[in-house]
């Protein structure tokens, strides 16, 4: 290690005696899948009563309303689990945001459960990388700040969502808010195996399309139907037409039908778009509002729209790239390489640098195979990114600014 004060090495050794793959191994076994509502609710309590030794108020949110389109082309709300939200020193000088989330994509009844170390000493095991360890190296990192003479520098917010892997729609408000004034944000998805991070992002978009026709025998009068499943599909296959540089269309599902005998008279077509940016957006909006319009022109049907584009394209402006090459620079003076690649997914980062917070959002641990049964943490990647992010956190608040 070279570049660091006193100040930071003794921040670095406090990093290093966290409890982070303990902490990690214990989160990881409650399946908080996004819909497991008590799962969410044991982990919830797990993470304020490990975040309670950190200065300041401390809260379980309530999720703010969300609605769904169901199966059978009904609108209703869906429930979500709390959100945790801590806020330390709000009158300091210097202000940041820290978020992270508790849900996984593993749902209550999924089989993947428990963990296991893999020969190559990898933990293997669901959420240990997205993002249950990166919980653990953030408490680590915040715990060494707060023992820094610099800590009355920085006020911070902590925001741990319980539904970023479905869009963090019941808690978008709550990190948008949080985000007002904030010099940075650091956002503790995970880093690729070989720790590169992601840098700019495109954007998300997901909408159902409720298409309502009108039902009638198979064989008898055909003709005085309205086949809403294949309106649906059509409206499918001019949806992906829009396909263009820039903007990705991915029709995904199709609720409807029935017996062989009736012609169907509703369908839900399901259907994810990519935008790299705004102009994609407007091309996106536009090919929506055209395939209704045509669709129930030439089917004699009904389209209702519902969604929306839920998480902004992220770009890397002037201020991402200072946050970028200050966390380069940590990074090289902890001896941790740090590079960063475009990446097509999208996190709780979009909605924050759309606030005009310049924010790193892979600043968790190092792992892969994420979303599946085979999703990994590298153990060692605990304290190397604890001490990266506390680091980072210090300069911020001794400069005031990225």
């Amino acid at each position: 290690m070279s570049g660091l004060s006193s100040i930071e090495q003794a921040a670095i050794e406090h990093v290093a005696h966290a409890p982070m793959l303990a902490r990690t191994e214990a989160w990881t076994a409650i399946n908080s899948g996004t819909r497991n509502l008590a799962g969410l609710a044991a982990m919830a309590d797990a993470l304020a009563q490990a975040f309670a030794i950190l200065p300041g108020h401390l809260a379980l949110v309530d999720p703010a309303p969300v609605e769904s389109v169901t199966p059978d082309g009904r609108v209703e709300q869906i429930a979500h689990g709390r959100h945790l939200h801590l806020a330390v020193r709000p009158e300091a000088p210097v202000q940041m945001l820290l978020t992270g989330h508790m849900d996984t994509v593993f749902a209550a009844d999924h089989p993947f459960q428990t963990g296991s170390w893999r020969d190559d000493g990898a933990l293997n095991a669901p959420g240990a990388a997205d993002m249950k360890g990166g919980l653990a190296l953030m408490l680590a990192a915040l715990e060494a700040v707060e023992a820094s003479p610099l800590a009355g520098r920085l006020g911070y917010e902590v925001v741990i969502n319980s539904d970023e892997e479905t869009g963090s729609f019941a808690s978008r408000g709550l990190i948008e808010g949080a985000a007002r004034g904030k010099a940075a944000a650091l956002t503790y998805e995970p880093a690729l195996p070989d720790g590169t991070l992601a840098g700019a992002r495109g954007g998300t978009g997901n909408f159902s399309l409720i298409v309502r026709g009108r039902s009638a025998h198979a064989g008898r009068n055909p003709e005085e139907g309205r086949n809403a499943l294949v309106a649906a599909a059509a409206l499918a296959v001019r949806l992906a037409e829009a396909r263009a540089p820039g903007l990705a269309v991915n029709p995904a599902r199709i609720d409807g039908g029935g017996p062989n005998n009736v012609v169907p008279d509703l369908a839900i077509l399901r259907v994810n778009f990519r935008p790299r940016d705004e102009w994609s957006i407007s091309i996106a909006k536009a090919a929506i509002e055209r395939a209704a319009h045509d669709v129930m022109a030439s089917h004699d049907v009904r389209v209702e729209v519902h969604g929306s584009f839920n998480r902004p394209p992220k770009p890397l402006d002037p201020g991402a790239e200072r946050l970028f090459e200050l966390v380069r620079s940590a990074g090289a003076d902890l001896g941790i390489p740090v590079a960063w690649q475009a990446t097509g997914g999208v996190c709780d980062g979009n909605n924050i640098a759309a606030c005009g917070v310049p924010v790193v959002d892979t600043m968790g641990a190092r792992g892969g195979a994420i979303h599946s049964a085979e999703e990994f943490l590298i153990p060692e990647s605990l304290p190397e990114r604890a001490a990266l992010s506390a680091l980072t956190i210090l300069r911020i608040a001794e400069r005031g600014r990225p």
